[in-house]
């Protein structure tokens, strides 16, 4: 089911130790960032790979080691091509750690699909990823955090591609037609009841054409959606 966490954590390109607690390191030759020691991400993964809740499907494969810095990628990394039994595709393929993938199943099937219908009249069958696992700092900016999608916690969602074909786009849909403004704002605001953190175009500049969705811990477990 899963790896030994050396076949997997990559060797990091550079390291500096500051009180033990961060970590500073290059993202395979882009922007160098800023990581904590936080043994909870271990422990959760371990925890979601033991429960046999996720398991290789004709959509849900093991992934190879991710690259990078040692302090990114995950125990056990996997590459999710589809969701709802095949229902729905990720294109890409995401690619992220154990628990981010009963997330991304509860969220299209309970959140996405019936406000589609609702909204719009027809099923989602394809979900655009804009980002799914990469070793960088958050919003790329050099000598940030290292980002979620580093420790691959997190997606990107820029569209939603309907049966007929057609694409409801955030970039163009969030300030759009009424009927595209409600159900990204219902696909939004459902993703926070799944999701740690969701963050859209009114969060900041950043996030204008996507939805970011993690599984972060916040401060007494609060969640963050904006």
């Amino acid at each position: 089911m899963w790896r030994n966490p050396s076949t997997t954590l990559i060797k990091p390109c550079t390291v500096f130790l500051a009180l033990g607690l961060s970590l500073a390191g290059c993202s395979s030759g882009g922007p160098y960032f800023v990581a904590e020691d936080e043994p909870w991400r271990r422990d959760a993964e371990m925890a979601c790979l033991t429960s046999g809740a996720v398991r290789p499907t004709p959509w849900i494969a093991q992934a190879q080691a991710l690259g990078g810095p040692s302090v990114c990628g995950a125990l056990q990394p996997f590459e999710v091509h589809a969701a709802v039994g095949g229902r729905v595709g990720l294109k890409p393929d995401a690619k992220v750690q154990c628990a981010m993938i009963p997330a991304i199943e509860t969220w299209l099937a309970q959140v996405v699909l019936p406000a589609a219908q609702r909204n719009l009249g027809q099923p989602v069958v394809e979900i655009s990823i804009m980002s799914s696992y990469s070793c960088r700092p958050m919003n790329g900016i050099a000598g940030g955090r290292l980002s979620e999608h580093g420790h691959a916690n997190a997606i990107d969602v820029g569209a939603f591609t309907l049966a007929d074909g057609s694409k409801v786009k955030v970039l163009t849909g969030w300030r759009g037609p009424a009927h595209e403004q409600a159900f990204l704002r219902e696909v939004h605001d459902g993703g926070c009841r799944v999701f740690m953190t969701v963050l859209g175009p009114d969060h900041d500049r950043f996030h204008r054409d996507h939805f970011h969705l993690d599984l972060a811990r916040h401060g007494g477990g609060k969640r963050v959606c904006k």
